[in-house]
């Protein structure tokens, strides 16, 4: 059968099913960009058509259906299932992300991001109940999210970070959590400002050669400059493990 013959096919099994008259079908007698009805006398032209008043848009309309079939029945351009074919079968390899995003926040006076794609939200503080025989440690205690009782982690005790330091603020005192996916299971961290998600690039991370002189640095990949400061990019494998040494 023909692309013509299906097409007209097409247009007669439209026409049962929506009850309308032979003689209400426009019938398509050369290509599509040719015969394109609703471009001139449907919606998207002067609206004179008289079966607007039983389909309301041309998309309901047999005519319009039975020329997207003739579009998809159309003959294939010279060589393209060749060309389709030599692409898919090649193999592609995906280029090497350049940039990278992260979420910039103060604990304390340092300057600490983390990789965008192990943060699940920065919420607002929740009071943190401590728990029996866990008074130090890393472990503060859980705090309720959303319904759920997470465990909050000290970042000052996991990395080594001096209390009693208030460092540079961008503006008003906004204590977060950072709620992390920590393998299997959530964590929470109190920070004391967030600031971001911020996306850098690649050669913006400057490495750790030696061995860091601040102790919040001892698990980073690197140091970031951002508004004149340093802010060191913690190494999400190297944090999550050490939140589940804690969890223990």
């Amino acid at each position: 059968m023909s692309d013509r013959s299906t097409t007209m096919k097409s247009v007669e099994l439209l026409t049962q099913a929506t009850g309308a008259q032979p003689q209400a079908v426009v019938q398509l007698s050369g290509p599509v960009e040719n015969t394109a009805c609703w471009r001139k006398i449907g919606v998207f032209g002067d609206r004179s058509c008289a079966e607007l008043r039983k389909y309301i848009h041309c998309h309901n309309c047999p005519v319009h259906s039975a020329a997207g079939i003739e579009l998809l029945n159309r003959a294939l351009p010279s060589g393209y299932r060749t060309e389709r074919t030599n692409y898919f079968a090649r193999q592609h390899d995906r280029p090497e992300s350049s940039s990278f995003s992260a979420v910039l926040f103060r604990v304390q006076a340092e300057w600490l991001a983390l990789p965008t794609r192990i943060l699940l939200e920065a919420t607002e503080f929740k009071p943190i109940h401590s728990l029996p025989h866990r008074r130090r440690g890393s472990i503060l205690g859980l705090a309720n999210v959303r319904g759920e009782l997470l465990v909050c982690i000290s970042l000052l005790h996991l990395l080594g970070i001096r209390a009693g330091q208030t460092g540079t603020k961008l503006g008003l005192d906004y204590h977060r959590l950072l709620v992390v996916q920590c393998a299997a299971s959530r964590a929470a961290f109190p920070v004391d400002e967030v600031h971001g998600p911020h996306r850098f690039h690649t050669d913006e991370l400057q490495r750790l050669s030696v061995k860091p002189r601040t102790s919040s640095l001892a698990g980073s990949q690197g140091v970031l400059r951002w508004q004149d400061r340093a802010v060191g990019l913690l190494d999400a494998e190297t944090l999550i493990t050490a939140c589940q040494r804690s969890f223990r």
